[in-house]
């Protein structure tokens, strides 16, 4: 029997744990308090969850009728993968050079473009910290804020820690995870290059509150025995933007875990971002989230986040 994990609320706003079980949430308190108490000590939590997912606590209540809360409480650690796929590689290079005014016909650029792409495994994977406090639940409004208005999505992989570390062999790299779901890294690329400094502000474009859709619910490592089988959906308006499957990622989640955990100390709970597949905005015509635009993404077997834009208040 296969299940997940989640925070929710109810009517009272109050916020649970709960095992979901076939679309129906059943409530995991007293017995834990909260998600991230469970993921610090992963290994007897799950033992514990496979006893109750064969006889559920309760009738349980229908997913519908729940607020999907971030998976984990967002106190851990957010680190995001880029420039982490092929095709969406190959489409950022190309489009950098058009916006620089290269004079060379597209079939050259796109043939450049190709092999940057295809010598980025010899470098190292390039991962940025995001904060917490951008995260929101898969049912949320997502905020337009300024300054910028060139909004864009990213929906991706994301990995949820269980078991901390530093310097983790690529080989032990699974160990560590407790479980998958999916984040929306919302990104607004008209304030992401800072001229005067030469560099990107990823304060400015990422991490605003709202920017980080994650969930519905996390689904234990166990259930998934391959995410790069996994494929990544997201529509606006029901039309598809993104549709990719995970094997076209560049670093796999073993080489991002031991890349990650030499430059910090991963701990239970912290959220790891694997990187963007193509399809974004910036590669759709331009085509920026507006006011009243409804996101819906999926990733196979790890539910659906629906969130519509709104503007600030």
């Amino acid at each position: 029997m296969s299940f997940a994990i989640g925070t929710f609320s109810g009517a009272d706003g109050v916020a649970f744990p709960g095992l979901v079980i076939d679309d129906r949430v059943h409530d995991l308190r007293p017995e834990f308090t909260d998600t991230l108490s469970m993921l610090r000590d992963w290994d007897a939590t799950l033992v514990r969850l496979r006893e109750l997912a064969e006889a559920p606590p309760g009738v349980g209540q229908a997913l519908a009728n729940l607020r999907p809360l971030p998976p984990v409480e967002p106190s851990g650690q957010v680190l995001c993968g880029g420039a982490n796929y092929y095709t969406h590689l190959r489409q950022m290079h190309f489009s950098r050079l058009k916006r620089l005014g290269d004079p060379r016909p597209d079939e050259e650029l796109r043939a450049e473009s190709a092999r940057v792409a295809s010598e980025r495994p010899n470098g190292e994977p390039f991962i940025f910290a995001g904060l917490p406090s951008a995260l929101s639940g898969a049912e949320d409004d997502v905020i337009l804020w300024g300054p910028g208005h060139d909004h864009d999505w990213e929906l991706e992989l994301a990995v949820v820690i269980g078991k901390g570390g530093r310097d983790i062999a690529e080989e032990e790299a699974l160990d560590h995870v407790a479980g998958y779901t999916m984040s929306n890294d919302i990104s607004t690329r008209d304030v992401m290059n800072r001229p005067n400094f030469g560099m990107t502000d990823f304060l400015a474009t990422k991490v605003r509150p709202t920017f980080f859709p994650t969930g519905p619910y996390m689904v234990p490592r166990e259930f998934v025995p391959d995410y790069r089988a996994l494929r990544i959906i997201l529509k606006v308006n029901g039309k598809i933007m993104q549709d990719e499957s995970v094997d076209d990622i560049i670093f796999g989640v073993e080489q991002l875990i031991s890349y990650a955990s030499r430059l910090v100390d991963l701990r239970p709970g912290d959220l790891l971002l694997t990187g963007s597949p193509a399809g974004n905005a910036a590669h759709n015509g331009g085509r920026w989230l507006v006011p009243d635009d409804v996101m819906e993404g999926e990733i196979t077997g790890l539910g659906v986040q629906r969130n519509r834009c709104v503007k600030p208040a």
